[in-house]
């Protein structure tokens, strides 16, 4: 490739594309534009992009000259996004997804980083890279301004010697971090909640905690539910942390459970879960968009709690989603259920993509439904 790239083609596809929801931005030009003349005197396999949400750093860097690119991207469909954007616009770019690991950044000089808005993610990926790229690596971290905070420099300043701070520009700025300390890879955070062993990467929704939603969806799942087999198993789809599905496995000691998340952290995170509460030979833990894997009606119980963002951005548009998934995955009779936000109002939503819908449980803040697949 040659020549600038221009980001505004880039496209969302497949997470939610929305008026006012964009595939790249400020922040993505500005970590370009700071690193152009350091990218400039590296070889090929030497440059990291972490964070990329859609590919706007990956082909910007690509169409600047840089070959053999290793990629981060927590979600699948941000993976998805950039595979489909280099298809259509720069075909030439030469670049592999990889997972956040000691591989992904071995031997790197220039690491480009879209900020994570989790300071636990942020040390995980600080810890990876300094822990296994060059002694001379630099570290390009950008981000829109209204979504960083100060605590971000001593994360950093925790893996690398010194840390620049550029000027903002279009409401974004870039931390510069150089020569990286002698640190070790990170481990999962830990955590024992209600009796269950609860395991954390970076970035896993909750931490190791339990949630308040799937708290409440906890107490009222059902315990006499049909199947749980090896061919059938229960379901617990975006499934974070895997609490959901060691919490089944732990209570129903015959049950095989299905756990399925997009994003790196959460399946890492919920496979050491697994493994914390010695379940995982009953735990199968995948990651895919959707439940894409699953053929159609091939479960009778799926348990859910919706995540409500799409990148930084909070969006009603993201649920629906997973619930036609779901409706499609389940048998007739099959019943999801759900627990979301109240003030979502997702009941009648329910009931035309999945089938009769009915309120198990609600408190302030949380319902919990079930529907019943048509």
């Amino acid at each position: 490739m040659s020549g600038p790239f221009d980001l505004s083609l880039l496209r969302r596809w497949p997470d939610v594309e929305a008026p006012g929801l964009v595939a790249a931005d400020a922040a993505d030009r500005l970590i370009l534009d700071e690193s152009a003349s350091a990218r400039a005197e590296i070889g090929p396999g030497e440059l990291v992009v972490i964070g990329d949400a859609y590919g706007a750093l990956t082909l910007g860097a690509a169409s600047d000259g840089a070959d053999g690119i290793r990629v981060h991207q927590d979600a699948l469909s941000g993976e998805a996004a950039l595979a489909a954007n280099a298809r259509q616009w720069a075909p030439d770019a030469r670049f592999a997804s990889m997972g956040l690991d000691a591989e992904l950044v071995s031997g790197a000089r220039v690491v480009l980083l879209r900020l994570p808005r989790s300071l636990d993610a942020l040390a995980d990926i600080a810890a990876t890279v300094a822990s296994a790229a060059a002694p001379d690596a630099i570290v390009f971290a950008g981000a829109r301004v209204k979504h960083m905070a100060l605590a971000m420099n001593d994360v950093l300043r925790t893996a690398f010697e010194r840390l620049d701070v550029t000027h903002a520009r279009d409401k974004s700025r870039v931390l510069i971090a150089r020569t990286p300390r002698a640190v070790t890879p990170p481990e999962p955070r830990a955590g024992r909640v209600d009796g269950l062993e609860i395991r954390a990467y970076g970035g896993a929704f909750a931490g190791a905690r339990i949630d308040i939603g799937t708290r409440l969806l906890l107490q009222h799942l059902p315990g006499d539910a049909p199947a749980g087999t090896a061919d059938d198993p229960w379901i617990d789809f975006a499934c974070g942390t895997g609490v959901v599905a060691s919490a089944w496995a732990t209570r129903h000691p015959d049950v095989h459970v299905y756990a399925s998340d997009q994003s790196a952290a959460a399946v890492a995170s919920a496979r050491a879960t697994a493994t914390a509460n010695g379940v995982a030979d009953r735990v199968t833990v995948v990651r895919d968009d959707l439940l894409s894997r699953r053929a159609d009606a091939s479960a009778s119980l799926i348990a859910l709690n919706p995540p409500f963002h799409s990148g930084s951005a909070v969006s009603d548009r993201v649920a629906p989603r997973l619930f036609a998934d779901a409706a499609r995955v389940l048998r007739p009779g099959g019943e999801l259920w759900c627990v979301w936000n109240s003030a979502l109002r997702y009941r009648p939503v329910l009931e035309r993509l999945v089938g009769p819908t009915r309120q198990i449980a609600r408190d302030p803040k949380f319902t919990v439904t079930v529907s019943r697949r048509r």
